[in-house]
């Protein structure tokens, strides 16, 4: 009699189930105002900064909003008074701005939001234009582990005053989000997206759960035409 074979097992292991993503803008997504202008506030408030300068930093938001800033050219200008300065120093600073000016100003939704996706196992991240020590002592507050940004050149824990390129927006932000989504292990067809800027419609485009939250009027009706879900945060109290 011939003996009875067992089926062969295969010699390639399985291959890892895709993770879910959660990402979430900062401005006006999980905070009610925009952190440029805030930061810009209290650098004035302290006397680092000029009436001239504070000035034209808000209007520089302004033209930012209506899609007319040049945004690769002011992020580098903005980033040139930090070089020598150390990543401690900046990032101690911004740590007593956020204590300061933002925590207030988080949506209590938002935060919500983000503790049903860390329940559920999702892959949590803030995914803005603004830079890691803006956005950090957010993301420690939210229990956020990941941050995907505009990244700015260091050395030897120094700012070197240089932009490492793309910037974190539009289609900069696109390409960065898919590096990590790549890194992580992330599926962005099977991933949320929570923005209010028509800017991230690029990314919108590319998860399969796009949520649209606070929406500016040029992406409210992107989303209406679309079928996308709009929520409309209370303003913190």
């Amino acid at each position: 009699k011939m003996a009875k074979t067992r089926p062969s097992r295969s010699r390639f292991p399985a291959r890892p189930v895709p993770r879910v993503g959660a990402f979430f803008d900062m401005d006006k997504t999980l905070i009610s105002e925009n952190s440029g202008s805030l930061y810009l506030k209290y650098l004035y408030d302290r006397g680092e900064m000029s009436e001239i300068e504070l000035a034209r930093g808000l209007g520089d938001y302004l033209r930012y909003k209506i899609g007319v800033l040049d945004l690769r050219a002011w992020v580098e200008a903005a980033a040139g008074p930090l070089a020598g300065r150390t990543e401690e120093s900046v990032s101690e600073e911004a740590r007593e701005w956020f204590a300061e000016r933002v925590i207030s100003k988080i949506y209590p939704e938002a935060v919500d939001r983000v503790s049903q996706h860390l329940e559920r196992g999702d892959v949590v991240a803030i995914v803005s234009g603004a830079t890691r020590f803006i956005i950090e002592p957010l993301a420690e507050r939210l229990r956020i582990a990941h941050i995907v940004c505009t990244q700015l050149g260091v050395a030897r824990g120094h700012y070197t005053g240089r932009v490492i390129e793309p910037v974190c927006f539009e289609e900069g932000k696109v390409y960065w989000l898919s590096e990590f989504a790549t890194q992580h292990g992330v599926d962005l067809a099977r991933s949320w997206f929570y923005t209010d800027s028509i800017t991230d419609l690029p990314l919108l485009d590319r998860v399969g759960h796009p949520v649209v939250t606070n929406p500016d009027p040029l992406l409210y009706l992107a989303a209406r035409r679309r079928q996308w879900p709009v929520l409309l945060f209370n303003p913190p109290r």
